[in-house]
C-alpha cells in the first residue's frame, strides 16, 4: 500500500509579476529538477501555515498564500503525493537556500525553460496557458 503525502507549494509572484522557482540540490529526491518551492503538511496544518513556515524555513523569507490555485496527485514509485498549489505573495526576506541549489525569479511565459519535477508539470502548463490569454 502507498502512502499519501500532502505537499504544499507556493506560486510565489513579486511586485515585478514573476514567480520564484528553485532547484533542487543534489542529494535530494528530484534533485537538478525545478519546482515550486513549499514543503510537506504537518497533521493539522493548513496549507497557507505550511507554506508560510516551509518558505521562512527553507528559504528565509516571508509569504502571504491567499488563493488556493490547484491540486495534482502523482506517484513517484512508492510514494504517492498530492501536490497542493496556492498562490502567494512575496513579503520579503533575503533567499537563502538550504534544500535547493539555484533559484530564479521568472514571468510565467518563461516556465517552459525550465525542467520541473512531475508533480509541479501540471502547475506550470496552466501557468503558461495562463500567460498566453
Amino acid at each position: 500500500m502507498n502512502s499519501l503525502i500532502e505537499v504544499a507549494a507556493a506560486i510565489i509572484h513579486n511586485g515585478e509579476g514573476q514567480l520564484l522557482i528553485a532547484r533542487r540540490r543534489l542529494g535530494k529526491s528530484q534533485e537538478g529538477l525545478w519546482e515550486f518551492p513549499g514543503g510537506k503538511v504537518e497533521a493539522g496544518e493548513s496549507i497557507p501555515d505550511c507554506l508560510q513556515r516551509e518558505l521562512q524555513e527553507e528559504m528565509g523569507i516571508t509569504i502571504i498564500p491567499y488563493e488556493a490555485f490547484g491540486t495534482n496527485e502523482h506517484s513517484y514509485g512508492k510514494i504517492q503525493i498530492r501536490l497542493i498549489a496556492w498562490h502567494a505573495e512575496y513579503r520579503g526576506g533575503e533567499i537563502k537556500l538550504l534544500d535547493h541549489d539555484d533559484y530564479r525569479w521568472v514571468y510565467p511565459g518563461e516556465l517552459g525553460a525550465f525542467v520541473f519535477a512531475a508533480a509541479d508539470i501540471p502547475f506550470v502548463e496552466q501557468l503558461l496557458q495562463e500567460s498566453y490569454q
